[in-house]
């Protein structure tokens, strides 16, 4: 999901900047319900957990560039069924920002673009779950087609955002039509393995009753709200 350099240049930089700004603001509301309702050592301690698990998924899992970007298996909304939106969304903006410090400063220019990339879809399906699953079901009881769901809409929302990054930048010609298909076919390959890992994660949490109440999960992972 990447951005790759030189695909957005010059001023239009700003839009990245503007459109991170306001998904930072975003996460910070939303970090401030999670601290009135688990306090701040529980929402720092899932952010720190969650920015572990992004650098390490950035940095270990396979990737590979396809068309305007790279595929990255980045688990979205396993992490934001183990931790909740709000620690989630910091674990992938600080996550992201280590990444490029450490090992690609070259991609530090497209960081802004690269975390609205994450964060959107991120808080896209933190409603759809709210929908989707019924208020007396904890994490750990979700069924395939609810994981399914999840996934598919977080990766459907990266490649939607590459897609407009990628014209944003590119303009609308065969060529980049073509580059974003193939990273949109690509990418959705995702889907047919992140519920799996969904389903595996919330399996272990379930026998993992210890972790309810310890502030390292989501309250919801194992109670009903």
């Amino acid at each position: 999901m990447h951005i790759e350099p030189g695909l957005v240049i010059g001023a239009k930089l700003l839009l990245g900047a503007a459109t991170a700004t306001t998904a930072g603001l975003f996460t910070l509301k939303t970090a401030l319900g999670a601290i009135r309702d688990q306090g701040l050592a529980s929402l720092a301690a899932r952010s720190a957990l969650a920015t572990a698990a992004v650098f390490s998924f950035f940095e270990l899992l396979p990737h590979a560039p396809v068309g305007v970007s790279e595929v990255h298996l980045i688990l979205g909304s396993t992490l934001f069924l183990l931790f909740g939106a709000a620690p989630t969304a910091i674990g992938l903006a600080l996550g992201l920002l280590l990444q490029g410090l450490v090992f690609a400063p070259f991609d530090l220019p497209q960081y802004g673009m690269n975390v609205t990339t994450l964060l959107v879809p991120l808080f896209g399906i933190a409603a759809l779950a709210k929908r989707l699953i019924a208020p007396g079901t904890a994490y750990v009881n979700l069924r395939y087609g609810q994981a399914l769901a999840l996934s598919t809409a977080y990766q459907a929302g990266i490649v939607a955002w590459v897609a407009f990054w990628a014209f944003y930048g590119l303009g609308f010609s065969a060529s980049t039509f073509a580059s974003v298909g193939t990273f949109g076919a690509a990418y959705m390959l995702v889907v047919l393995i992140e519920p799996l890992v969904d389903l595996g994660v919330l399996a272990v949490a379930k026998s993992a009753r210890g972790l309810a109440g310890s502030g390292l999960v989501t309250p919801r992972l194992h109670s009903a709200a």
